[in-house]
């Protein structure tokens, strides 16, 4: 499956003071998944957050989440 195809939605946290990283299929999953000091360090966070999480689901039995995809009009 292509990883490519899920969404990742990163937020700047004034909070935290760092972007955090939500990946919304994944619903059985701690939100946020990852964060990063930089937009191009959280993405890359993401992704990784991405290819651990399609592991656990996968080592649990769990089925993978169907990505979305863009409704167009």
């Amino acid at each position: 499956m292509n990883l490519m195809k899920y969404s990742m939605k990163i937020e700047w946290s004034e909070e935290d003071n760092c972007y955090v990283v939500f990946l919304p299929e994944f619903t059985k999953a701690m939100q946020p998944v990852s964060d990063g000091k930089t937009y191009m360090e959280a993405a890359q966070n993401g992704g990784d957050a991405l290819e651990s999480l399609v592991a656990s689901y996968l080592a649990q039995g769990w089925s993978l989440p169907q990505p979305k995809t863009l409704q167009t009009v």
